[in-house]
């Protein structure tokens, strides 16, 4: 499968892995990731919630593209060219602190496959290389196994707990805060 923005000619890959290569979202991924979406809710819940419909994730590209605080990735497989999952980074700030905040999430057909844990690490090495950042961090729900788990695999450390850091799902959400620091030369 084709990106459908390439007119049939093969995705165009800011990173490849072994199996995934990585794209920022574009306007004719929505059909294809509102999908995805849907079919993963039982997968995501109560912990995501990336957009379901097109006009959300409308807003929700647009917000990727033009905000130059955040920088959104989907995750695909290069042999089919489906979008896996996505990995975005928030709240990018640089200067002095050269920091990102990360966001992230596999799709159900592709879950305990390692491709999101693949394209994390591309991920990180665009962010530690081509963004300049020093820092990355992932603020999970204490109860969130998998995402805890994807996390400690790379690197992180647990640096501490937040209490009602994040409003999710209509309540205020207690985070675990983890962190990891480019390695310096």
């Amino acid at each position: 499968m084709s990106d459908p923005q390439t007119s049939g000619r093969p995705c165009r890959h800011l990173a490849e892995g072994p199996r995934v290569g990585l794209r920022h979202f574009g306007r004719a991924d929505g059909a294809e990731f509102t999908a995805r979406a849907r079919e993963s809710r039982e997968l995501h819940r109560p912990w995501l919630f990336p957009p379901l419909t097109d006009d959300a994730y409308r807003a929700y590209a647009a917000s990727l593209d033009e905000d130059p605080a955040k920088a959104g990735f989907l995750v695909c497989e290069r042999e089919s060219g489906a979008i896996a999952g996505f990995v975005n980074i928030n709240d990018i700030v640089h200067g002095a602190f050269r920091c990102g905040a990360l966001g992230y999430g596999a799709f159900a057909h592709a879950a305990d496959r390692g491709l999101l844990s693949e394209g994390l690490r591309l991920v990180m090495a665009y962010a530690f290389g081509e963004l300049r950042l020093h820092r990355l961090e992932a603020n999970i729900q204490p109860g969130y196994a998998a995402s805890i788990a994807l996390v400690r695999r790379h690197g992180f450390r647990l640096e501490g707990y937040s209490p009602d850091f994040l409003h999710i799902d209509g309540a205020w959400r207690d985070h675990e805060r983890w962190a990891i620091t480019a390695v310096s030369p």
